[in-house]
């Protein structure tokens, strides 16, 4: 399945890209499940970025690869692609792209995931997606 969801700012991407960072992180997840930040080396290939999803019944490690990280004329990127998954994904890609429009920009986070309950899945990570729009919009303001 395929999730897109774009939220122009009022920055310029390349000072945005600057602040994709661990704060940033932090403030982008959602009440539910409270996660905790185990691991945050970055956005750049290689980068490792692990938490700890708590279900108040049980706890899930998700821990995901950074693969690809370019920087061009026209926009910044960074991929994570899960490497350890909570039960319930068998795979995950994240685009984070945060498209150049001069003085402005677009993030747009492009997720691919599948499970075998993707139609359950789906609505719930729309949702905690678009909870990130009116953060990145107060941050990037």
């Amino acid at each position: 399945m395929k999730i897109s969801i774009s939220t122009p700012v009022n920055q310029d991407y390349l000072t945005v890209k600057k602040g994709f960072n661990s704060d940033l992180f932090e403030k982008l997840n959602p009440p539910f499940p409270p996660v905790k930040l185990l691991l945050f080396d970055g956005s750049e290939v290689g980068d490792m970025v692990s938490l700890e999803l708590d279900f108040l019944l049980f706890k899930q490690t998700w821990t995901s690869e950074i693969t690809e990280s370019e920087v061009s004329a026209s926009e910044y990127y960074f991929v994570d692609v899960g490497v350890q998954l909570p039960f319930f994904l068998q795979t995950w890609r994240h685009k984070h792209r945060i498209l150049n429009l001069g003085d402005e920009s677009i993030i747009r986070d492009e997720i691919e995931f599948t499970s075998p309950i993707s139609w359950l899945l789906y609505p719930v990570l729309y949702l905690q997606f678009l909870y990130r729009k009116p953060i990145y919009k107060k941050i990037f303001a």
